[in-house]
């Protein structure tokens, strides 16, 4: 899954890291001859790499980033009160992360990009993963809601 880079950290060793707009964070060590990559060495560098695309195998994995906090969730859904929108292929915005909760019943979930079709259920949440296309389907009698994630704010 390519993802732009919006900015740069370091890990506790010092090492850069590239922050990717799914909100997962990705080593970018220059370390030659292996790995070439001189513009990590100074901000300069790392900031003409602002907006470049990294793959970002996490996001292929359904891992939602580990600091990102949940925000708003839905009213509950039914086979009979999921809305329209749902079924149809949609997506979350940039960096917005959700959960597919099911409380009763089976729903499918489907993601046409990853090739992916699963079941969820009480034991299965769906992870949603940002600005990729999916849809869901009910499969007989379900209620599910869908909680919404996102970076948590920094402080100044």
């Amino acid at each position: 899954m390519e993802r732009a880079i919006t900015g740069f950290d370091v890990d506790g060793e010092g090492d850069p890291i590239a922050i990717l707009s799914c909100g997962h964070p990705q080593h970018v060590r220059h370390n030659p001859p292996f790995i070439n990559r001189p513009w990590v060495a100074d901000e300069q560098g790392r900031n003409s790499m602002l907006g470049q695309i990294l793959s970002c195998v996490r996001c292929e994995k359904f891992e939602l980033p580990n600091d990102f906090i949940a925000y708003k969730r839905t009213p509950e859904f039914t086979e009979e009160s999921v809305p329209a929108a749902l079924r149809k292929d949609h997506s979350t915005k940039a960096g917005v992360w959700a959960k597919i909760n099911v409380m009763e019943g089976k729903l499918r979930y489907r993601v046409p990009a990853f090739g992916v079709e699963m079941e969820l259920s009480q034991d299965k949440i769906g992870i949603v993963v940002p600005e990729v296309l999916h849809n869901v389907e009910p499969l007989g009698s379900v209620r599910f809601f869908v909680e919404f994630y996102r970076a948590p704010d920094k402080e100044e």
